[in-house]
């Protein structure tokens, strides 16, 4: 694509604004199957070429509103991209952004998507309180009317907030919510950024909740399944998912299994430029310690423990 700006003051139409969508859902489709510090760069340098040509271009109401609409989703997409790298203060810088712009178009459920992204980055990051507390005012920012599709996407970011402050029957009770409001949804009315929410996910998300609520007996099959059909490409969810496979097997008792999950999570995200991944795979060596009695798992220290370093 051509780069993405417009002299000083030039107008521009709805065709600026679809080569700035285009690139929105580009980023996103890359996101599926690279990890944050491979795209950060792009994604940053598209974001502010989007803010840059809200600054400096001429353009219409409507025009203009679709191009805050823009800048809002690029934010978040570059800001979970960030996040994914490590760089959490510029995912959160970001994601301020893109509530800013997104407020200003009046979109309700971008609002509701960029606030929910920063509540579950905060409650990965040692701030589960503020991310509970944003995570439900998501919820409410996008209203009862929002698309079902975004509400389940909201409902389980509570979930998740709830789970990562052992708080299960809060968790357990959004993850039903997010279950309702998918299965309500009659209308394919959701907007682009939601393409991916499906009933695979949310029984992704079930079974993350309940191996942070340690209760391995719910979440085992239910990673079982989801990764018996998981994409092979999407590498980082992959490796993701047997990260807590692994940590659900540990705590059902079950640490030979839990060891091989714990090579093919190593394995599969080795050449990974995800701090995500690399934090879960520490997670992972962290809990089998327990069973460090067992010839399996002083073999997987010997072999990979300096990761706990790392």
């Amino acid at each position: 694509m051509a780069p993405l700006s417009a002299p000083r003051g030039r107008r521009i139409g709805a065709e600026t604004v679809a080569d700035l969508a285009a690139r929105v859902h580009a980023l996103r489709l890359a996101d599926d199957v690279l990890s944050g510090g491979d795209l950060i760069e792009p994604a940053f340098r598209a974001l502010h070429a989007g803010v840059r040509l809200h600054r400096e271009a001429a353009f219409s109401e409507s025009t203009g509103r679709a191009l805050l609409v823009q800048i809002g989703e690029l934010a978040q997409i570059a800001g979970w991209i960030a996040s994914d790298a490590g760089r959490h203060s510029d995912a959160e810088r970001a994601y301020t952004l893109g509530i800013s712009a997104a407020r200003q178009a009046g979109d309700r459920p971008l609002v509701a998507n960029l606030a929910g992204s920063l509540a579950y980055q905060h409650s990965n990051t040692g701030r589960e309180r503020e991310g509970i507390d944003l995570a439900h005012a998501a919820v409410d920012e996008a209203g009862p009317d929002a698309p079902p599709k975004t509400r389940a996407l909201f409902l389980d970011r509570v979930a998740w907030a709830h789970a990562k402050a052992g708080e299960a029957r809060s968790a357990i009770q959004a993850l039903g919510d997010a279950h309702d409001a998918l299965g309500s949804a009659d209308t394919d009315d959701a907007p682009a950024w939601a393409y991916w929410v499906t009933q695979a996910e949310l029984e992704v998300m079930d079974a993350r909740a309940y191996t942070e609520l340690r209760r391995p007996l719910r979440a085992v099959p239910l990673l079982e399944d989801v990764l018996g059909r998981y994409d092979a490409t999407h590498t980082r969810e992959v490796a993701l998912y047997r990260s807590w496979l692994a940590v659900a097997l540990a705590d059902a008792n079950e640490p030979e299994r839990a060891v091989e999950e714990a090579h093919r999570t190593i394995d599969v995200s080795g050449d990974l430029t995800s701090t995500r991944t690399s934090e879960r795979v520490r997670v992972v060596l962290t809990r089998l310690r327990a069973y460090d009695d067992l010839p399996e798992v002083r073999d997987l220290m010997n072999a990979h423990g300096h990761l706990l370093l790392i």
